[in-house]
């Protein structure tokens, strides 16, 4: 039986990661929520604090976390400041939320690759910030663009993989 591993990221609007996780190998389940914020029980509109992010449930035979963030640095700009498109806040930060020492390692080696790779216009601001409880979003916001394909995202494919080889 394989031990699956769940990771948790936020890149602004949390339809359009999900979206574009939802289909990459090694992903198993997605869901998107409220992590990192001052309140209990979030609501899509009552979350002070919290960053819209998704819960990737992975497969580690087949994707690794470092890969996740290589992915994550693509389909969003990690260089704005609590920005996505035209969403605008703290909800829309770029965050990863560490879960031990070897996901902040990762976290931070991918980082530096990516701010070495000059891709960006800018630095990378995204946060590493200590794992909290997740909280699922409502059940209308889950498989949103699936289920409203024409949907608002900001999210896409930017760039090539950063990594040139996956260890």
């Amino acid at each position: 039986m394989v031990n699956h591993k769940k990771g948790y990221i936020a890149g602004g609007c949390f339809w359009g990661m999900e979206d574009l996780f939802r289909t990459r190998p090694g992903i198993i389940d997605t869901e998107v929520g409220y992590q990192g914020g001052q309140n209990d029980h979030p609501t899509y509109k009552h979350h002070p604090g919290h960053a819209e992010g998704i819960e990737l449930t992975y497969d580690p035979t087949q994707t690794s976390f470092r890969e996740i963030l290589d992915y994550f640095f693509r389909i969003h700009n990690p260089t704005t400041v609590d920005r996505q498109g035209n969403d605008m806040g703290s909800s829309y930060r770029s965050a990863i939320f560490i879960q031990n020492e070897e996901e902040k390692s990762i976290a931070e080696e991918v980082i530096e690759i990516v701010n070495n790779s000059g891709r960006w216009d800018g630095k990378i601001v995204t946060t590493l910030e200590p794992f909290s409880t997740f909280w699922p979003a409502e059940e209308n916001h889950q498989d949103y663009l699936v289920k409203n394909s024409g949907g608002y995202t900001c999210h896409f494919e930017r760039f090539d993989t950063f990594l040139d080889k996956i260890t």
